[in-house]
C-alpha cells in the first residue's frame, strides 16, 4: 500500500496554497463583513487552470484526477470555507453535471467559459419542501411547443445571486416518480427567471446563498441536459462524487483551526508557562491532529478509488460524514483553547467554528450519509 501523493500532486497543492494565501486570504475579512462573494477570483482561478480541473483539455480544463480536485479544495477550505463553497458548487457540481450529461453544444456554450472563469455556475436542487428527499421536488417543467415552461422555487442555492447560469432539477412527469425528474440549464436574464433573493446566514458569510424563482420561464429544447428521464440518477451520481470534495473542504478548515490553536498554545502564557505545556491542552491538540489525519485518509482514499474507477459510494459518504463532523469538533476545541479571545470577531477561530457546521447539513446531511452507508452494508 502506498500512502504518498505523487510529486505532481504535491507541487500542485503547494501552488494552490500559495495562490490562496496570496490572492484569497486578503479578501476574506471584507467578504465576510459585507457578506459579498469576491467574484473577481473566478477569472483569476480560471487563468491558472484551477476551475473545473477535472474537465478534459479539449474544453480548456486540466484533465486532472479527483485526488487533485480534493487537494485544491482542501487548500481553499483552509483559507476560507465560504469562498471555497462557491468554487465547489461551480466546479464539482454544476459544471460537472454538464460535463457528464450535457450535449456538445452545452459544453461549448457553458462549460468552456465556466472553466475560464468568464461565467459562474450554480446548481438548483434544494427547495423549501425538498432537501434530503429529492423526490419531493415541486418545481415543474411542462412541455410547451418545442420547449418547456419552468415553474418553481429553489432555496439555499450556492452562487444564486452571482450565477450566470443554473442547472435546475424539475419534474417533467410526476406520474413516473423520481424517474420523471429532468435537468435544465437556465441562463440569467431568461424571462420568468426573477431576480434571485440573497439569504443571510450565521456562518459562511462570504458564501453566496439565495433563492431562485421561476414563473412560466420559457426554455428551449436545447436547455434540457441529457434525456427527459433519468435526472434523479444524474443528480445522485454528481452528489456522490462531490461528497469527497466536501470532505476535503472540511479537512482544510479543520487544519486551519488546528494550526491556529497550536500557535496560540505556544504563545499564550498562564501560570508561568505556555498553555500548550499543560497536558489538558496538549492532549486536545493530539486528539485534534489524529482526527484530522483520519479524515484526510478517508477523503483521499475515496478520491483514489474514484480515480481507479472502483465503487466508492459508501467511501464517499464516510469521508463526507466523518470529515464534516470532525471539523465541527476540531473547530470547537480550537475555540476552547483560545478561551475568551476565541469569541472575539477579530479571531479567525470563531469563523471556523461557525462555518464548520454548514458541512454537516449540505450535500446530504450527516443523517443521509449514515443512511447511504447503511444501505451499502445491505441493511
Amino acid at each position: 500500500m502506498d500512502f504518498d501523493f505523487r510529486e505532481e500532486h504535491l507541487i500542485f497543492a503547494r501552488s494552490v496554497r500559495d495562490f490562496a494565501e496570496r490572492e484569497i486570504a486578503p479578501l476574506v475579512e471584507e467578504a465576510e463583513r459585507k457578506e459579498e462573494y469576491p467574484v473577481e477570483l473566478f477569472p483569476k482561478m480560471g487563468e491558472l487552470g484551477y476551475l473545473c480541473i477535472m474537465c478534459p483539455e479539449e474544453y480548456g480544463g486540466a484533465g486532472a484526477d479527483r485526488v487533485s480536485e480534493c487537494l485544491l479544495t482542501e487548500e481553499l477550505g483552509r483559507v476560507c470555507l465560504g469562498i471555497a463553497s462557491g468554487f465547489l458548487s461551480h466546479s464539482s457540481v454544476s459544471t460537472a453535471t454538464l460535463l457528464h450529461f450535457g450535449s456538445e453544444e452545452q459544453k461549448r456554450k457553458y462549460l468552456v467559459p465556466a472553466i475560464k472563469g468568464e461565467k459562474v455556475a450554480a446548481f438548483g436542487l434544494t427547495e423549501p419542501n425538498a432537501g434530503s428527499d429529492v423526490a419531493s421536488l415541486e418545481t415543474t417543467a411542462k412541455r410547451a411547443g418545442d420547449g418547456y415552461l419552468l415553474n418553481g422555487t429553489k432555496t439555499l442555492i450556492t452562487n444564486a445571486t452571482i450565477a450566470d447560469f443554473v442547472v435546475v432539477a424539475a419534474y417533467l412527469d410526476k406520474s413516473k416518480g423520481s424517474k420523471g425528474i429532468a435537468l435544465f440549464v437556465v441562463e440569467r436574464g431568461t424571462p420568468g427567471f426573477a431576480q434571485p433573493k440573497k439569504l443571510h446566514k450565521f456562518g459562511m458569510l462570504s458564501a453566496d446563498l439565495g433563492e431562485l424563482f421561476f414563473e412560466d420561464c420559457p426554455l428551449p429544447r436545447e436547455s434540457l441536459v441529457g434525456e427527459e428521464e433519468g435526472g434523479f440518477v444524474k443528480i445522485m451520481q454528481v452528489l456522490n462524487s462531490g461528497r469527497m470534495v466536501v470532505g476535503a473542504r472540511a479537512v482544510g478548515l479543520a487544519q486551519a483551526a488546528y494550526e491556529a490553536a497550536v500557535n496560540y498554545a505556544r504563545e499564550r502564557v498562564q501560570f508561568g508557562r505556555p498553555i500548550g505545556k499543560f497536558q489538558a491542552i496538549a492532549f486536545k491538540l493530539a486528539d485534534m491532529l489524529t482526527q484530522i489525519e483520519a479524515a484526510r485518509l478517508l477523503v483521499y482514499r475515496s478520491a483514489w478509488l474514484y480515480d481507479q474507477g472502483r465503487p466508492c459510494i459508501a467511501e464517499a459518504s464516510m469521508a463526507k460524514l466523518f470529515a464534516t463532523e470532525m471539523a465541527v469538533h476540531v473547530s470547537g476545541e480550537a475555540l476552547q483553547i483560545h478561551g475568551g479571545y476565541g469569541f472575539m470577531v477579530d479571531s479567525p477561530v470563531q469563523r471556523y467554528f461557525r462555518d464548520a457546521k454548514f458541512g454537516t447539513v449540505v450535500e446530504g446531511t450527516s443523517e443521509i450519509q449514515r443512511l447511504i452507508i447503511s444501505r451499502q452494508i445491505g441493511l
